[in-house]
């Protein structure tokens, strides 16, 4: 039986009736008295200290530890915390052929997000000039900034970039030629503690299958993977990951193509083994390739949308509030449940059950889809069309 911490109110009543008790016949706790204040403030220390000896039992145990002693914690299997990651891409601006472009000339996006040149360009024959751009990340601040902003550095192709200070013969204004990509903020809490248990549940063994979810799931910004052994055919192994918060813009899907890391190589070739992958895929085969079994030829690929529409019906006259509310239980049952390795289902009774915890979804019927939602290789349902038919 877990102990029960007294609150309060309960230590202020225990210390004053032992205070009474120890001075029978006399009214020794009037509003002013002495032993009343000293009753109060020594009720007060006690509640402290219980609040201390929780925080230190929080702290125990990796399972519920707390910022540096969740750190602590995960050094332990070699597991750290991932820091904020800065964005990068290719980004294009007109120009006078011939006319430099210096690295680390500042450039900034619409919102005032700030990158600069990776490197010194010149403007080529036709006019143009392309060079790679990073992300600058803002100082990290415990209040202002806490998370470090890097997945805001994330951006699509074409976005609008802008010369921050101006340079004879190059136009201002440019735009991303690539998706920007790699951003990520640094790791939050439940990240980092879902990662270490991992780890203290599955120690390294020398390739297998758990092994790569581990290393992807070690690539700042990626929240989770999976492996298939032999996706492309024998020696070969597939890496689906998803990036929910530093891609949340784009439904947590990775932005790049598939491929493999630009530094595979195969027997007697200096060249990669397969197509090389492209933006956050690039990110996580180059990290991959660092921890791989060195004969085995490992694909990073973002999983296909497998989109579910939901028909629910009872609830036609339910309120805007509810209706979200809903979406969001089924966005966490697919987040549980949902993987793209075929072989497994998000259970419907899964989702009727999140749904019937919602106040006011009482009544419903859940007609559309019809049955349980297998899972399939390299597609990960997603919530569609919520239909709420009278």
């Amino acid at each position: 039986m877990p102990f029960s911490r007294p609150t309060l109110s309960e230590l202020r009543a225990q210390v004053l009736a032992d205070i009474k008790a120890g001075l029978p016949g006399a009214d020794s706790l009037l509003r002013f008295s002495n032993l009343n204040v000293i009753g109060v403030s020594t009720a007060g220390l006690a509640h402290l200290h219980y609040g201390y000896l929780d925080y230190i039992a929080l702290q125990a145990t990796p399972y519920t530890a707390t910022d540096e002693f969740l750190e602590a914690w995960a050094a332990l299997k070699d597991v750290f915390r991932e820091p904020a990651t800065a964005a990068h891409g290719n980004a294009t601006w007109q120009g006078q052929p011939g006319t430099s472009l210096p690295q680390g000339w500042p450039v900034a996006r619409g919102d005032g997000y700030a990158y600069a040149t990776a490197a010194d360009a010149v403007v080529g024959p036709d006019g143009t000039v392309t060079v790679e751009v990073t992300a600058v990340l803002p100082p990290i601040d415990p209040i202002n900034n806490p998370t470090g902003r890097g997945a805001d550095g994330n951006a699509d192709v074409g976005t609008t970039l802008t010369l921050q200070a101006p340079i004879a013969g190059i136009q201002s204004t440019g735009s991303a030629t690539t998706a920007l990509t790699g951003g990520a903020d640094v790791e939050s809490n439940d990240s980092l503690r879902a990662r270490m248990l991992f780890a203290y549940q599955n120690p390294v063994s020398g390739g297998s299958a758990t092994d790569y979810v581990d290393w992807a799931r070690d690539v700042p910004g990626v929240t989770r993977a999976w492996c298939a052994p032999n996706g492309f055919g024998a020696g070969t192994v597939v890496v689906y990951f998803m990036l929910d918060q530093a891609e949340a813009v784009h439904g947590g899907f990775p932005q790049g193509t598939d491929g493999v890391s630009q530094f595979d190589k195969g027997p007697g070739t200096t060249g990669p083994r397969g197509i090389v992958a492209a933006g956050d895929q690039l990110t996580v085969a180059d990290a991959l390739i660092t921890e791989q079994p060195v004969t085995a030829l490992v694909y990073a690929c973002a999983p296909q949308a497998n989109t579910v529409d939901f028909t629910v019906t009872g609830l036609s006259s339910a309120s805007d509030a509810t209706k979200a509310a809903i979406g969001s239980a089924i966005d966490a049952v697919f987040l549980a449940q949902g993987q793209p390795i075929a072989g497994s289902e998000v259970d419907l009774s899964s989702i009727n059950a999140a749904i019937a915890a919602i106040a006011g979804t009482q009544g419903f019927v859940i007609t559309a889809p019809a049955s349980n939602i297998a899972n399939l290789t390299g597609k990960l349902p997603v919530r569609g069309t919520m239909s709420y038919p009278a």
